[in-house]
């Protein structure tokens, strides 16, 4: 996927906006409206695209075990976040999966 496909797919969730906060046009983040909170951050990092999305502490390791593009969150809490190099390798599907994912997290 491309950033701009992340991001539109991120902007389909409800109550949803895009933000870019570091004044750094490089990393850009889809928040929710009502808390302010991202659930998907995406940048380039080394010459990849990547994103980080919140994810389940019981899932994070099947993540990172199904897919050597999941990682620990490039700087974010290694417990509650996973950053995803998008090489891919990993599908459409499960990227979207887990952008969904992180929505729900950060909306609760």
């Amino acid at each position: 996927m491309t950033r701009e496909e992340l991001l539109q797919y991120g902007l389909s969730f409800p109550d949803t906006y895009q933000d870019a906060p570091f004044h750094d046009v490089n990393w850009q983040l889809v928040r929710i409206h009502k808390n302010k909170k991202a659930f998907l951050w995406t940048y380039e990092r080394d010459g990849n695209l990547c994103m980080n999305i919140k994810v389940d502490p019981e899932w994070r390791d099947f993540w990172r075990n199904a897919y050597d593009a999941v990682l620990p969150g490039y700087h974010q809490d290694k417990k509650h976040w996973n950053t995803v190099i998008l090489d891919g390798t990993v599908p459409e599907k499960e990227v979207k999966r887990m952008i969904a994912e992180s929505y729900d997290l950060v909306c609760r």
